[in-house]
């Protein structure tokens, strides 16, 4: 819950106002805000040192949180969302959590209870290290107990020994310091509240009291680590759990320390005050944690909001981990599918759509299809070819590399100097026994379909393929089909031929990162070719590395046998790097889908970090992968590296992603051409022409 307002004094230039009143100058404002720096940091240091007493810090609290309790609308809302705590239970099904000391629940033992509490805590710590950051090191993190908040820590047996067990307050997860042997409050990783009794008798929700100890603990601890030299904790966000022999939940306490004031000299005022108006408490559900048999119950939602707060608390520490807790889920689907087959449920060879939650499944895509290809006509280099109702002959040059086994360079004999690329298709009769594996069929048939269009439209761009025949090819001898769409017993007869101009070698061959007038050149012509198709009402749909070449400096969009037609149309590709988020999720494409994959297809030439195939290995990881770099601008961030008219591209793109609202080509193409054009002024040309806004205006886009 956020509450309380942020000002801040916006006047930076000296000069009179309009009022005839003069502005503050910059050093004034430098004075003033080194003077407030210095007043914070006071006010730190005697909070710290002088907030010892957690009674008089809950009378302060105490009724402002009920009444925050109590207000459904604007009060305390949960730290963790269902579903990330969904996929934390995916993601640790294979993660052993063992509590060897049992938490006694049918008898009080103080000392059962702190070993238990020390070991419950020590079983997360430690399994979520090896898992996530250090398979083999030890972990650098041990559980120790204070009596106050000002008091020394000690271990559950220390404590034992010393008898002190009586007094201990709670838990802390401490980052160990192996030159200082003594334990102190900036170290504190976490804190855990262990107290009797912390929920409420009529409402299952954490007692008043409890969360003004859980919240004076907390700021303790932001206080200790903002005045520390060495801690490397957040100085603005804390995580304490709450605990007693059977229940459990979260408090979080978030806030900048640098706008504590101190409060006529009283630090328990001051320290109020500031978590009223400067900091945000946020609350999480009271679930049981241990069992009747003082198990925990690692796999429900009581100890699963524990576990990832200790998760984020150890973040905050030790940086982000080597594996991800959505890589480890999505091997929920691939445990679940073995699962049905050891159950008879599929066969070993048969994929299926395996759940993964009420909103979303994951659906494993293979990238390569290996079947028996050697049905597939192979053509010779120099053979010659006729096709039906052609005078042409065409002469093979050599099989390029990149295209399914089924694309060639030829020539025509009439014309022996042009060289022209020709599509080998598969006679329909041999498409029946292999559904699964399409791509010819796509290739030569639907390609050639897509193309006419655009010929018979008089739709003409150097930056799209020219059709320059098709037919089928005529075999040498004798013919013995019994119809004309029959075939006979030569391999080659019937079988569908595609020529268009020009070769080109694929951008995938290409050396990444490109230069900046290369990738602006690009951009360029895939956006005439776009524009072009629209006009014919065609969108791509399949635009990715492999199906832009390039030939005499310019770019062409190739490969049109995935184009969609109408709404109707759902033959779009599934490229789980390259498609846009609306083909994945829908199977069809939206008006800016082209846009999008051009976008992710700029990101990648110039040298962007992309998905790899094993970390987008299932539509719901890729269209995570796309939400998390739209919504961190990681996308928009590398393009302004390159160039600002890259990066406006991608922001104007990023504004109209999955709505109904058309790409305006037209003027895209126009600023692009004058970078193009413009020599130096290349990729700054954005900042001469009409805003981002101004073009999602005109489009409709915003």
């Amino acid at each position: 819950m956020q509450l309380g307002s942020h000002q801040y004094d916006l006047g930076s230039v000296g000069g009179s106002s309009l009022d005839g009143s003069f502005r503050k100058t910059e050093s004034v404002i430098s004075s003033r805000s080194a003077s407030s720096s210095k007043q914070a940091l006071k006010a730190t240091k005697e909070c710290a040192r002088n907030l010892t007493d957690i009674n008089l810090f809950t009378q302060h609290l105490e009724e402002w949180v009920i009444e925050n309790l109590h207000d459904v609308e604007h009060g305390f809302r949960s730290p963790f969302q269902l579903n990330d705590l969904q996929n934390l239970d995916f993601a640790l099904e294979s993660v052993l959590f063992q509590q060897l000391h049992r938490m006694p629940c049918s008898y009080n033992s103080k000392e059962q209870e702190f070993l238990a509490l020390e070991d419950f805590l020590h079983a997360i710590s430690d399994s979520l290290w090896h898992t996530l950051w250090d398979e083999s090191g030890p972990s650098p993190y041990s559980i120790y107990c204070p009596r106050y908040s000002g008091s020394k820590f000690y271990t559950v047996e220390k404590a034992i020994a010393r008898r002190r067990l009586d007094s201990l307050c709670g838990a802390a997860l401490v980052s160990r310091n192996e030159t200082d042997p003594h334990v102190r409050w900036d170290q504190v990783v976490q804190f855990a509240v262990f107290k009797p009794n912390i929920i409420n008798e009529n409402d299952p929700t954490l007692s008043s009291s409890s969360i003004c100890e859980a919240l004076f603990y907390g700021a303790r601890i932001l206080l200790s680590r903002t005045l520390s030299k060495y801690s490397m904790g957040s100085t603005c966000c804390v995580y304490v759990l709450v605990l007693d022999s059977n229940f459990g939940g979260v408090v979080k306490l978030e806030g900048d320390l640098r706008k504590l004031e101190l409060v006529s000299g009283d630090p328990y005022i001051s320290i109020v005050n500031w978590i009223k108006h400067y900091s945000e408490v946020n609350i999480s559900k009271v679930d049981r944690v241990w069992n009747k048999l003082g198990n925990a119950n690692w796999r429900d939602l009581g100890c699963l909001q524990i576990i990832l707060a200790t998760l984020y608390s150890i973040g905050q520490w030790s940086g982000e981990s080597k594996i991800s807790i959505s890589s480890l889920a999505t091997d929920h689907g691939r445990r679940l599918h073995q699962r049905r087959i050891e159950r008879g449920v599929v066969s070993q060879g048969e994929k299926s759509i395996i759940p993964f939650d009420h909103d979303t499944e994951i659906v494993k895509v293979d990238t390569k299809y290996d079947r028996d290809r050697e049905d597939r006509l192979k053509l010779e280099k120099g053979e010659v070819l006729e096709l039906e109702d052609v005078r042409d002959r065409f002469q093979v040059h050599e099989l390029l590399r990149g295209w399914n086994g089924c694309c060639y360079e030829a020539f025509s004999l009439d014309f022996p100097t042009e060289p022209l690329m020709l599509y080998v298709g598969a006679h329909p009769t041999r498409l029946e026994p292999s559904w699964e594996d399409m791509s010819l069929w796509y290739q030569v048939q639907r390609q050639t379909k897509i193309l006419n269009i655009f010929r018979d439209q008089g739709i003409s761009s150097k930056n799209l393929p020219q059709i320059v025949t098709n037919g089928r090819i005529l075999h040498p001898g004798t013919c013995t089909r019994q119809s004309p769409k029959g075939r006979c017993d030569h391999p080659s007869c019937g079988t569908p031929i595609l020529i268009v101009h020009p070769v080109g070698e694929p951008v995938s061959t290409k050396s990444i990162p490109f230069t900046s007038d290369d990738a602006i050149r690009c951009c360029r012509d895939c956006l005439c070719a776009l524009r072009s198709a629209k006009s014919a009402n065609v969108q791509h749909g399949d635009i990715c590395p492999e199906n832009i070449i390039t030939t005499n400096g310019f770019y062409i969009l190739v490969s049109w046998g995935r184009a969609v037609l109408d709404d109707k149309d759902m033959c779009p590709a599934v490229n789980l790097q390259f498609s846009s988020a609306y083909a994945l999720q829908h199977g069809k494409l939206c008006p800016s889908s082209d846009a999008e994959s051009l976008v992710y297809l700029l990101y990648y030439i110039c040298g962007g970090k992309m998905a790899t195939q094993q970390q987008v290995d299932s539509i719901e990881s890729a269209l995570k992968w796309r939400q998390r770099c739209w919504s961190k601008r990681v996308i928009q961030q590398h393009l302004g590296e390159v160039s600002s008219l890259l990066k406006a591209f991608a922001d104007y793109i990023d504004g109209i992603v999955g709505t109904p609202y058309p790409v305006d080509y037209d003027v895209w193409v126009e600023r692009f051409n004058k970078a193009v054009e413009g020599g130096g002024n290349r990729g700054k040309i954005v900042e001469e022409a009409v805003r981002v806004e101004d073009v999602g205006e005109c489009s409709g886009g915003r």
